[in-house]
């Protein structure tokens, strides 16, 4: 389960994925609750759209925002069913979440030590995600996002990762030629996308997280001691 990632730097959205640089602000490693940059297609424009979007869906009907807790990933397998994605799914909310890498527990030495999951180029990568669009009591409006993941039993970069007898995870690695396909795809072929990561395209390396930069757990993104973007 994917709980903290490198999103695109400024310079990488003109230059890898052909869009403006974002126009607020967002910390350099994210996680659950925090704000990033997501790309969309806007259901009143149908355009394509840059968006800055919490991590950790929060569904239309719901009171508050603590479910994202829960609502960071949603698995491949019942996003159609389950009642937190089941009507952005419906919906054809489709999103890409523009990254550099993310980071998964190994357990290799018997404990958990946090790598880091990238490119083996480096480069920026696009996630396959769904959306929801809340408000709040008092009308002020909240995009959010979960990000898909999948079975990843045996494979070479995805199958070393979680605790021993846990399920293996990933995350949905959407190619450069079938981006803007995803995000205007319907739910009937919303399926052909949900493929395993790219073997020969990616690696993995430990990257502990120094102790003193670890934030506690849902500290504001806007936080004045964190390094932004």
């Amino acid at each position: 389960m994917c709980t903290n990632f490198i999103p695109a730097s400024r310079p990488d959205f003109p230059v890898a994925l052909n869009l403006p640089e974002p126009t607020f602000e967002y910390p350099r490693e994210t996680y659950v609750s925090y704000r990033a940059p997501v790309i969309l297609v806007a259901p009143d424009t149908n355009a394509t759209e840059l968006r800055e979007a919490q991590f950790g869906l929060v569904p239309f009907w719901s009171k508050n925002t603590k479910i994202a807790r829960h609502t960071y990933n949603a698995r491949s397998e019942t996003v159609a069913i389950k009642p937190s994605y089941r009507d952005p799914w419906k919906k054809r909310r489709y999103a890409l979440v523009p990254m550099l890498g993310f980071f998964e527990p190994d357990y290799a030495t018997g404990k958990a030590i946090r790598w880091r999951i990238e490119r083996q180029d480096q480069g920026v990568f696009t996630v396959a995600a769904i959306w929801d669009y809340w408000r709040t009591p008092d009308g002020a409006g909240l995009t959010s996002f979960s990000m898909l993941t999948l079975n990843a039993d045996g494979h070479p970069v995805m199958g070393r990762f979680h605790a021993p007898g846990d399920e293996k995870r990933s995350l949905v690695v959407i190619p450069p030629e079938h981006r803007q396909t995803w995000l205007q795809t319907n739910c009937a072929d919303a399926g052909d996308f949900l493929l395993p990561m790219a073997e020969d395209a990616f690696t993995s390396r430990p990257d502990p997280r120094p102790a003193r930069n670890s934030p506690p757990r849902r500290q504001d993104p806007r936080s004045s001691n964190q390094t932004l973007f």
